[in-house]
């Protein structure tokens, strides 16, 4: 039995037309009448949602008497295809988080007064960077980037959230009076604090999603 086949029986096995399971996946009806008839193959997400979905385990969907080459390599070239874009998308997270950091400091060395300085730190230091901790990690956790390493990165954006102080307001007081300061160490701890909780709704809201499925 072809692959397209057998996604058909076990789609049918489990009492669902294409369009109840189109919706269910998030494809068109088109789509999973391509697949059914072999006409394109799904993707390893598409595959692994369908498992779920007709109650079927991976390994009696894919499993066959005869080899299917094909098709074998066209999901190990899809795997690979996910994860790229998933590590491309990781980056470019971390690239928007590092680009906002460094323009707060830049507005505060380039555009900033003495009178401006405490809504300054209203705004960056206490309101947009830690509101920016706590999407950039929601996501992280939405989408399971870094995976098992994401529960490492909370010290991370803790210590990027003190650096932010420690390169504006306490790099300022040290040039004015010639003096070196420690870093305020507090802040590694909110920043910390404020990745956990981005977690914690992430990963919240993914066993929603899957009970809700």
């Amino acid at each position: 039995m072809d692959i397209g086949e057998k996604l058909k029986v076990a789609r049918i096995a489990a009492n669902l037309t294409q369009d109840q399971a189109s919706e269910a996946i998030g494809v068109s009806r088109q789509t999973i009448s391509n697949w059914e008839n072999e006409k394109t193959y799904p993707d390893i997400i598409s595959v692994i949602k369908m498992s779920d979905l007709y109650c079927i385990s991976l390994d009696r969907l894919l499993k066959e008497e005869k080899a299917m080459p094909d098709y074998i390599d066209y999901l190990g070239e899809s795997t690979d295809t996910v994860k790229s874009h998933k590590k491309l998308s990781a980056t470019v997270l971390a690239a928007v988080y590092l680009a906002v950091w460094a323009f707060s400091l830049l507005v505060f060395w380039c555009f900033i007064g003495g009178s401006d300085a405490l809504g300054y730190s209203l705004m960056f230091i206490w309101i947009l960077i830690p509101i920016l901790t706590f999407a950039v990690y929601f996501i992280i956790a939405k989408n399971n980037y870094y995976e098992k390493r994401k529960w490492l990165l909370p010290i991370v954006f803790g210590i990027m959230h003190m650096l932010a102080e420690y390169a504006t307001f306490n790099m300022a007081n040290m040039i004015s009076f010639s003096k070196i300061n420690l870093p305020n160490f507090e802040l590694i701890l909110i920043g910390s604090i404020v990745s956990f909780a981005g977690i914690g709704l992430g990963t919240l809201f993914n066993i929603i999603k899957s009970k809700i499925k």
